[in-house]
């Protein structure tokens, strides 16, 4: 027997519930076309698995000095890459952990990076940006082929972010942020760096 019809009362609680749920822990991206602005926060919690398309080797960013890095050169310490932008609050959430986690874990082989992928108005933001924050772990801006290989299709959620082991194989991924996610990516990093 089907139910009968849904009170309008009802769906208008549904629709508060889920606006309120994809609305606290992560936001929504989307790879900018050559014409487009920086993309609409939005969002949900999520995991990935490791995406095989494209070699470690080749995968890389380029810092706001010019160098270019790419996960290969940090081989022997624990990478974490933080893909974020300035306007994504759940982004803003996350960087005192990120910044304690290097403070503190960085003696024991922890390098985190923040790659911005805000859109091309975004990155006139990022040394305010940074400033504000304080963040103090190298941030950059990433290839095509890693934004391909671990933010696949034109939509997306972050922040996101990857802890690679010593070895550079991923480890874990981990879509949004709140306090849980906080709790999990700390783990994670303390297991790779054998703690």
């Amino acid at each position: 027997m089907l139910p009968g019809p849904i009170k309008p009362t009802k769906l208008l609680k549904l629709a508060v519930v889920v606006a309120f749920a994809l609305a606290i822990g992560a936001c929504w991206g989307r790879k900018p076309g050559a014409n487009e602005a920086t993309p609409t926060p939005s969002g949900s919690n999520a995991e990935r698995p490791t995406p095989r398309r494209h070699p470690r080797d080749e995968m890389g960013w380029v810092l706001g000095d010019g160098t270019r890095s790419k996960i290969a050169d940090y081989n022997g310490k624990v990478l974490v890459l933080d893909f974020y932008a300035t306007w994504c609050e759940p982004c803003r959430d996350s960087i005192p952990k990120l910044i304690a986690l290097q403070k503190t874990l960085g003696p024991s082989g922890l390098q985190i990076v923040g790659l911005n992928v805000g859109g091309p108005d975004d990155r006139v933001l990022v040394n305010d940006f940074a400033r504000e924050l304080g963040i103090t772990y190298p941030l950059g801006f990433p290839d095509k082929a890693i934004t391909d290989a671990f933010l696949p299709g034109d939509d997306y959620v972050i922040p996101q972010t990857l802890v690679f082991g010593r070895d550079g194989k991923l480890v874990k991924t981990f879509e949004g942020y709140d306090k849980s996610v906080g709790r999990d990516l700390e783990k994670a990093i303390n297991d790779a760096l054998g703690r």
